[in-house]
């Protein structure tokens, strides 16, 4: 699977590529300074559903309470279908079955799974009228208290947290597919740099190794 990390430093108008060491998801960021000056790009592409599943337990694993994972694209390019691999992986990595149906919350905007001892707040906010509309589906205890998973990110303004992973989806005109994956705030460049390591991810409980 081919893949390439970019982190791009800002200075004024100036851009200068630099390579960025992975970080351990316990890790306390002890260059802040410089982290928050950094973009963290990672395209993948995405030649089939196996490795939109690969992607999704690759991120499963380094997930924890707290974490924000804006997923973005036009309709039709495979967000729905990451989410549903996601909360897979997540159930999996946890060592408890995953729910029989995943479905898209279009219309109720929210749907809450446990998934051991995390809980993931999927949204999708193609519908929200107005960003404060979504205080009223609970959405601040989901960025504090579970893993939450949005649709149409930009539907929320300014509510949306700094701090979050952003997988936006593509497809081009011959059918190809690509995610591109931005870090924002230090958790987010740590989710990033870690979906950016070589290798493939990690075997699942009950796969054979």
């Amino acid at each position: 699977m081919g893949w390439r990390l970019i982190c791009v430093r800002r200075v004024s108008s100036v851009r200068s590529v630099r390579t960025w060491p992975l970080f351990s998801p316990r890790a306390g960021v002890t260059t802040k300074g410089v982290m928050e000056r950094l973009e963290t790009l990672i395209e993948r592409p995405l030649a089939d559903l196996g490795d939109t599943r690969a992607l999704a337990r690759a991120l499963a694993v380094h997930l924890v309470r707290g974490d924000v994972v804006a997923l973005g694209g036009a309709l039709g390019t495979g967000k729905t279908t990451f989410a549903r691999f996601l909360i897979e992986a997540l159930s999996l990595h946890a060592g408890v079955p995953a729910p029989d149906e995943v479905p898209s919350p279009t219309y109720t905007l929210v749907q809450v799974y446990d998934a051991g001892p995390l809980t993931l707040w999927h949204f999708d906010l193609y519908r929200l009228e107005r960003p404060e509309d979504a205080l009223e589906l609970a959405i601040e205890e989901a960025f504090s208290d579970a893993v939450t998973l949005i649709e149409w990110p930009e539907r929320l303004g300014s509510y949306l947290p700094d701090d979050r992973l952003e997988i936006a989806f593509t497809r081009a005109v011959d059918g190809a597919r690509k995610a591109h994956i931005k870090g924002c705030g230090s958790r987010g460049l740590v989710l990033a740099a870690l979906l950016g390591e070589p290798g493939d991810p990690p075997p699942q409980p009950g796969t054979a190794q």
